[in-house]
């Protein structure tokens, strides 16, 4: 069996035009409609999940540095500290917190890095246990 190809609508000459009714034209946009919004909000969703990543990552390091200077220098014992980190246009925000270990002479070190991603804050902490006996 021989199928034959859709009939156009209208036809001009030689040529065969083809047309979509308003139905159709209404259907295509209500598609279009629901599928776009859906799109753009998965692809805004995945830069944020990319930008966090890489910048917790770098708070990370960031952490891991200031502990190694403040437990290296010995400036830990002074108590309290904060400070800045800028990492090109990207502003971290660092402080320090000493608190008592329930066992021992140890208190826990632990060094906290804010940051925001897309204004949203994030937070990255690391601790470490320093000594209290020279």
């Amino acid at each position: 069996m021989k199928l034959k190809p859709p009939q156009a609508r209208v036809s001009s000459g030689n040529r065969l035009i083809g047309g979509f009714t308003l139905a159709e034209v209404l259907a295509a946009m209500l598609l279009m409609a629901i599928v776009i919004p859906v799109a753009v909000e998965g692809i805004r969703l995945a830069s944020e999940v990319g930008q966090n990543a890489v910048r917790k990552t770098v708070a990370g390091q960031i952490c891991e540095r200031v502990i190694n200077e403040l437990v290296t220098t010995g400036q830990w014992r002074q108590g309290f500290q904060e400070g800045v980190v800028w990492d090109g246009p990207y502003k971290y925000e660092w402080k320090m917190d000493l608190s008592n270990w329930y066992e021992g002479s140890f208190l826990v070190l632990t060094v906290q890095v804010n940051y925001t991603v897309q204004n949203k804050p994030r937070t990255v902490e690391l601790s470490t246990l320093v000594s209290t006996v020279e």
